[in-house]
């Protein structure tokens, strides 16, 4: 079974300046039917899977792919939905919350550093180091308690955190690990429908978080640092995909068509086996045979 769908490209270009109420958060694409969707995201699933296990055996290069979004946008699901194929022995899924006072002891990359997936698999960031450009853009006070020297807490530290994390993914890239990173794109309005959801319905209460009501009051502030974010990041080697979310089902399939493509390029293939071991195995086999 293949999977080829025909999809809009949701690519940042590099050094472009985004305006987030100009993409439209209610797109669908060629999609007018979710089941049709939900048909082709099974299918793009067995192909995730495929592609998996050969980026597994071939153990040369590995995958990052980054989330980030408001609250309510969707990560989770999104995660659970288009991973739900994959070997558990080659995927890692790390998500980030507020630093521990080791992590603040250390520079701000230090953390996902340590989570970097290894050669032949795909790691996948729930929130990244990105927060530190974005959550701690919006609260200065977060930035105070990192206890940085103040001459370089100047209105210039954001465009060099942008700068470092431009060169960290150069250097990542240069060293086999590929880098996807998606925004997902949802309206304050379905925001809002999604916190509502979270309260009224019982088995829901659970995701509620107080605090998220508090960062909604926010939202201007959020959406400006994460338009200078995507502009000032995206690159030709781990460009950024703004993913229109407020359809969860089209998010899925957006996500799981973009993995795809980027896993086709990657020339994949099974390690060859060398003339000297298939003897082996052919020997092997034979010894089976006679018993």
């Amino acid at each position: 079974m293949t999977f080829d769908i025909d999809l809009p490209d949701l690519r940042v270009r590099p050094g472009s300046r985004v305006r987030l109420k100009s993409l439209d958060t209610d797109s669908t694409g060629s999609y007018e039917s979710k089941d049709r969707a939900q048909k082709h995201l099974r299918q793009g699933i067995e192909e995730l899977r495929r592609l998996q296990e050969m980026l597994y055996a071939q153990d040369q290069q590995a995958l990052l792919l980054v989330f980030q979004a408001m609250d309510g946008a969707g990560k989770d699901s999104t995660i659970e939905h288009v991973m739900s194929g994959v070997n558990p022995q080659g995927c890692q899924v790390f998500s980030f919350k507020a630093p521990s006072s080791e992590e603040i002891d250390h520079d701000f990359l230090w953390r996902t550093a340590k989570c970097l997936p290894e050669r032949g698999r795909i790691g996948i960031f729930n929130r990244s180091y990105y927060e530190e450009t974005l959550v701690v853009r919006v609260h200065p006070e977060f930035l105070e308690k990192q206890r940085l020297p103040r001459e370089l807490t100047t209105d210039r530290i954001w465009d060099h955190r942008f700068e470092d994390i431009r060169n960290w993914e150069k250097y990542l890239t240069r060293n086999g690990t590929v880098i996807r990173k998606f925004y997902l794109h949802v309206s304050k309005d379905e925001q809002k429908k999604r916190f509502h959801a979270r309260l009224e319905e019982p088995e829901k209460n659970w995701k509620f978080q107080v605090g998220d009501v508090k960062e909604r009051a926010l939202w201007d502030d959020y959406q400006r640092a994460y338009e200078d974010m995507l502009g000032a990041t995206s690159t030709a080697y781990a460009p950024w995909h703004v993913i229109p979310a407020d359809h969860k089902w089209f998010a899925r399939l957006a996500v799981a068509d973009i993995i795809i493509d980027t896993l086709r390029s990657m020339k994949l293939h099974y390690p060859k086996v060398s003339k000297e071991t298939r003897a082996s195995l052919e020997a092997a086999k034979l010894s089976l045979e006679s018993e």
